[in-house]
């Protein structure tokens, strides 16, 4: 009667909490608060980025979650030769980033890259583009092109 009184106990504890009180939550709602795929934080659980219990089911404690959101791999905190590769305050950005700023596709950033239309630099594997660059390419073709669409 008794196991069956803590058993009772444990199961009216809040969805959100386990038994030993801490706040947990499923891959599902990890996904949902850190905006990203049930996938991506079950990658991170496998590649122990993430702690997490299987019980069962998965359950990530709060607080683990948020100290993973902290720590997350950000391609803007990226370093190459310890030095960081995006540096926007030295006006040093990705083809993302660039393609964003042009109102443009990355692919379309990739190949100007390649034909030599933007200057950048390879540094492991990411391309580098410095925002002089950018001003040149916006000026020398995108600009251009416009001039001629409005003719």
């Amino acid at each position: 009667m008794e196991e069956k009184h803590e058993m009772q106990n444990e199961h009216s504890q809040t969805d959100n909490e386990s038994a030993e009180g801490r706040k947990v939550v499923s891959i599902t709602e990890a996904a949902k608060i850190n905006k990203v795929t049930r996938q991506a934080i079950y990658v991170a659980i496998k590649q122990k980025k993430l702690k997490a219990t299987k019980k069962t089911r998965w359950e990530i404690e709060l607080k683990d979650l948020e100290e993973y959101r902290k720590n997350k791999y950000s391609r803007t905190k990226s370093m190459f030769d310890g030095e960081l590769l995006f540096d926007n305050q030295k006006g040093y950005y990705s083809v993302n980033q660039v393609a964003k700023k042009l109102g443009i596709p990355a692919q379309k950033v990739y190949y100007a890259t390649r034909t030599g239309s933007i200057n950048g630099a390879r540094k492991g594997a990411a391309w580098v583009i410095h925002e002089e660059e950018i001003r040149r390419y916006k000026e020398d073709y995108l600009d251009k092109r416009t001039v001629k669409k409005a003719m």
